[in-house]
């Protein structure tokens, strides 16, 4: 069974990798690329439709799977639009706050929707078995973690970085928004028991990488992953729309659904 797809921000460099990708897969059909209007100038793919205006896109390509990379606010338009025509849509836009997070929610129950902040199977299976590691290690060990990006990241944290830091807290009952620490600047006194430091590097073209610190008396714990490429998120994007394509609404799905 063929998966038409559309992506959204197809000029850009996650836009152009989600392009190629679908072109070279015979599961995947590319129906539609979106730009913001009065960007889709000079963007041409063959067999593709072009434009700079999804309402008007949506209707010429009943089904297709949505994919949008691109920011908060556009994202949670996308949704909403998606929603209006019956598309599902697949979302891997990062820095989404609660309040965006929640309009996402109220679009699935009404379309299919996935939403996820790294798309990597690795770091989603790291989501997975955190808590048990956590959970053994025992209380003495305090969590860290130091999170790199290229230089063009606009989001720091990472929304990879929350999710993970989000994973610790849960492993030990903690709401995360009272233990974080984003900065360290100054005399800041003793570190508290109760407490996940999540530091930011940003420079050059780091695709991504996440390391975690388990620091426990006369020892410590490293665990890292590092993103070689763009192709790890979009291939995990792809990977969810074919699964999201059979799915219905009613629910905000998350790669543990895709991996599941």
């Amino acid at each position: 069974m063929t998966t038409d797809i559309v992506i959204l921000g197809a000029k850009g460099r996650m836009g152009n990798t989600l392009v190629n990708l679908t072109q070279a897969d015979d599961d995947l059909r590319l129906v539609g690329a979106c730009e913001r209007p009065g960007n889709a100038d000079g963007l041409s793919i063959d067999g593709c439709i072009v434009t700079d205006d999804l309402d008007e896109l949506l209707p010429q390509v009943p089904g297709a799977v949505i994919i949008d990379f691109t920011s908060p606010e556009t994202s949670v338009a996308t949704a909403k639009v998606a929603a209006k025509h019956g598309n599902p849509v697949v979302v891997g836009t990062t820095g989404l706050n609660k309040e965006e997070q929640a309009e996402l929610e109220k679009s699935a129950q009404e379309v299919p929707l996935f939403w996820a902040p790294n798309m990597s199977v690795g770091v989603n299976t790291l989501l997975k078995v955190l808590p048990a590691l956590v959970q053994a290690l025992g209380s003495e060990y305090d969590m860290e973690m130091v999170e790199t990006h290229h230089k063009m990241k606009k989001d720091s944290p990472s929304g990879t970085a929350l999710k993970l830091a989000q994973c610790l807290a849960e492993a030990r009952g903690w709401e995360y928004d009272d233990v974080k620490n984003h900065c360290r600047d100054g005399i800041i006194g003793e570190r508290p028991h109760e407490e996940i430091g999540v530091q930011t590097l940003r420079g050059g073209d780091v695709v991504g990488d996440h390391t975690m610190f388990f620091f426990g008396p006369g020892e410590r714990i490293e665990v890292t992953h590092r993103a070689h490429s763009r192709e790890t998120f979009a291939s995990g994007a792809l990977r969810a729309a074919k699964w999201l394509s059979s799915q219905s609404s009613g629910k905000l799905y998350a790669m543990a659904d895709v991996i599941e």
